[in-house]
Order: structure tokens, then sequence, then C-alpha cells
């Protein structure tokens, strides 16, 4: 009992991310990547450079990281964990798993297949991060195009 007791424990999420105030992370002026603001719509553009960023093996500074967070989790609130997806005759799905952190390996599947959009969808199908030296580009790269 006390074993499962302190697994509650270890995965209670106590809203940490809700006790951070954005405007209290200090973004240094050295910083020249993407802005994300909590009112800043993510569009294509901006999508993307994110994306270049990340491939130049920059980081997107941790202010914008949780205002990334926050609204994935809204989002996500929002949705069914498991959904049937039902793919019309004359559109085409780009469907991706097991991408584990290989962070050029995903970019190089939105080379080939082209990046995210209504009318070219992606379903990824989990194991996005474990094993790679960039989980952190990866999941951010899907949170952002989410």
């Amino acid at each position: 009992m006390k074993r499962e007791k302190d697994f509650a424990e270890s995965i209670r999420r106590e809203d940490e991310l809700d006790l951070i105030k954005p405007e209290e992370l200090i973004v240094p002026e050295s910083y020249n990547g993407p802005v994300i603001e909590t009112d800043t719509i993510v569009d294509h553009k901006l999508a993307m450079e994110c994306m270049m960023y990340m491939k130049e093996q920059k980081y997107i500074h941790k202010k914008y990281c949780w205002i990334i967070l926050q609204r994935v989790i809204k989002i996500m609130e929002n949705e069914d964990n498991l959904v049937n997806v039902n793919i019309p005759e004359d559109k085409e799905y780009t469907v991706c798993g097991d991408i584990h952190g290989q962070f050029y390996d995903l970019l190089n599947i939105y080379t080939k297949n082209g990046y995210p959009s209504a009318e070219n969808p992606y379903l990824f199908n989990g194991d996005f991060v474990d094993r790679g030296s960039f989980s952190v580009e990866c999941i951010l790269a899907l949170y952002i195009w989410k």
C-alpha cells in the first residue's frame, strides 16, 4: 500500500506550471530566438521559425516553452485520449511513431512529407521521447504544430 501511495504521489501534478507567471520569467536581451507570448498566434511561419531555431541546436527560452506547455495542456484537457480517425478516400495522412527523441529524423519526415497543416495532416502514435538526445526538441516541435 505504501508503494502505491508513493507512486501516486510521484506522478501527482500540483499544477506547478500554474504557479509560474510568464511575466516573471526574464528573457535576456541576448536571446534572439522565437518569441511566443500568451496572445501570440502560432502560425506556419512561427512554427517554422521555431523548427529552424532548434535545428541549429539553440534553445527556445523557458518563458516561451512554458507558454507552449500551457497551451498544449488546455488543448489536451479537451480532447479524448483515444480517437478513431476516419480518413476520406481522397485524403492522405502521414502516420508516424517511435521517433524516440530523434529531432533530425522528425525534421527529415517533415521535409519529405511536408509540414503539418489542415491540408497535410499527421497522426503521431507515441514514443516521441526517451532515447534520443533531442527529446525536448521533439516534444516541443509536436506541441508547436499542435
